[in-house]
């Protein structure tokens, strides 16, 4: 069982702060994959989680697309 599978069913606030998910946000029980489960966030939403602005997670985004489509064109079949 994940450490994350492991926190939701038992409805504890992961204290494992060498987890790759760890995050520190008790209302999201400090786990990223509990928090994406909450549905779609604005980007507001999502820099209060990471203590970040809503600015920096767009630039964030705009980076993770950037990479996805250059790798898209890399790799049509992928």
């Amino acid at each position: 069982m994940k450490c994350f599978e492991y926190c939701e069913s038992k409805q504890i606030v992961c204290k494992k702060r060498t987890c790759k998910y760890w995050i520190e946000h008790n209302e999201k029980n400090n786990c990223t994959v509990l928090a994406s489960k909450d549905g779609p966030m604005t980007l507001q939403e999502i820099g209060e989680i990471f203590g970040v602005t809503r600015m920096r997670i767009c630039q964030i985004e705009k980076k993770i697309l950037k990479t996805l489509s250059s790798q898209i064109s890399k790799h049509p079949y992928f």
